[in-house]
């Protein structure tokens, strides 16, 4: 059935351009979930649609959001990261991407409880939502943080950093904004180097590796890893 699945999600994306870079697993929702999504979606949702956002006016603020950093983060996962990282900082707007719907019901469930007014999420693909959505040089910041290895080399063209879409994400930078991967897949970390490196709009900010930056909070399974002795690597380049 996995099988399955690969192959029509790779048939769907190839029919629209690109090859997923994930799988829509079914995934159990919870009861807290189902409800937070529903009631905050209609709130803090944007729907796809291929038409350029305007970033200025998509966040409600008694401030100017003029003045607010816009950064973008790919794969919400379960929200822990994008709400701790929205918390400690208010003065900045988060834009999220996550297609399962477990992740986006456990996001909404910490914005309701944080009253975090911050954060937008879209739930769709998010190669298409760049491509289609985001303004160039609209952002302050890119967050990549753990995707999918896709670990089988038969399976690693389906990885989410790839040559294109880097150069897609770099063009939606502004200058001086930064792009940060983040993964605990060595090889993939590789791989991210020299992807992010052969990009010519952007410049990296360590000698290979960067340290991890202190708005980038350990997770509970990263703190378990690194407690096993599992590395981490952290990336990140800046746009020219």
């Amino acid at each position: 059935m996995m099988t399955e699945r690969i192959y029509e999600e790779g048939r769907a994306g190839r029919e629209f351009g690109h090859i997923k870079s994930f799988v829509r697993r079914p995934g159990r929702m919870s009861a807290a979930q189902t409800r937070y999504l529903d009631m905050m979606m209609p709130k803090i949702g944007v729907p796809y649609a291929r038409q350029i956002l305007n970033l200025d006016t998509l966040f409600a603020r008694s401030t100017s959001t003029l003045t607010a950093k816009k950064i973008f983060e790919i794969g919400c996962g379960m929200g822990e990261t994008t709400a701790r990282i929205a918390a400690a900082h208010p003065e900045n707007d988060y834009l999220g991407v996550e297609v399962h719907p477990p992740g986006v019901g456990g996001l909404c469930k910490l914005i309701a409880e944080q009253e975090l007014a911050n954060v937008r999420i879209i739930q769709h693909d998010a190669v298409e939502v760049v491509r289609d959505m985001l303004p160039e040089a609209s952002l302050d910041g890119i967050h990549i943080f753990f995707p999918d290895p896709w670990h089988k080399k038969r399976h690693n063209k389906r990885r989410l950093i790839q040559s294109p879409f880097i150069a897609q994400l770099a063009r939606r930078l502004k200058s001086g904004g930064y792009l940060h991967c983040a993964t605990d897949w060595e090889e993939y970390a590789a791989q991210m180097l020299d992807v992010l490196t052969a990009e010519p709009l952007l410049r990296n900010t360590a000698d290979r590796y960067a340290p991890r930056p202190e708005y980038r909070p350990l997770t509970k399974f990263e703190q378990r890893g690194l407690r096993l002795g599992h590395g981490v690597w952290d990336l990140v380049f800046r746009r020219l």
